[in-house]
């Protein structure tokens, strides 16, 4: 399976969902977005990783990690997002010490936080990108906030929401040609937090 690069796109606040953000991951030689929920603590480590001017007063825990790593010669070299259940995204982290190559299991979101921190690439496999990544239409003003941290819905929103099975998901009565049509249409109003909910039923299918 080959491997994608992913980029940071941004961090979205949801008003929807107590504590839950998204983090939007770019593929980086094409057009998809990945949307990611994850923690707010995650976030806020995220956010303060990317905003170099931002120093805590005292080390947070993946600020901790790193420098518990380096002090032991320990190199994160890439990230890779491997796979896909039930709308959770399962990651490892790739390690290495004295040119043995270590692999680390770990939630998405600390391996991300940590990616950030070594200036480690970010991957994830074809297959997930095509399952759960979300065009967007273009805009022009992209390429000038690509290295900053913004909120890229003009409304806050969740993503991949792993309560789509709850009893309240209205789109497993639906045909996959009909969710098909309903995520198109999703995502043509920037409905993201319905878009998301559609791509996970289709990835059910």
């Amino acid at each position: 399976m080959s491997l994608v690069k992913l980029s940071i796109k941004g961090i979205s606040y949801s008003q929807t969902q107590n504590g839950a953000y998204a983090l939007i991951l770019n593929e980086v030689d094409g057009e998809r977005k990945l949307p990611i929920v994850i923690g707010a603590f995650e976030a806020q480590s995220i956010a303060i990783a990317l905003e170099k001017e931002i120093k805590p007063p005292r080390p947070l825990t993946h600020d901790l990690f790193k420098n518990f790593a380096e002090r032991f010669d320990i190199v994160v070299k890439q990230v890779i997002i491997h796979k896909l259940v039930d709308g959770v995204f399962y990651s490892s982290i790739i390690c290495e010490r004295d040119k043995i190559e270590e692999i680390i299991d770990a939630r998405t979101s600390d391996a991300i936080a940590l990616a950030i921190r070594f200036s480690a690439p970010i991957f994830t496999y074809k297959n997930i990108l095509d399952k759960a990544g979300i065009y967007l239409k273009a805009n022009p003003l992209e390429s000038e906030a690509s290295n900053e941290i913004e909120d890229i819905l003009s409304n806050p929103e969740t993503f991949g929401s792993t309560e789509s099975n709850e009893s309240g998901n209205t789109y497993s009565n639906h045909t996959l040609q009909e969710l098909n049509e309903l995520l198109a249409q999703a995502v043509e109003h920037e409905d993201y937090e319905k878009a998301a909910k559609i791509r996970d039923e289709i990835s059910k299918r």
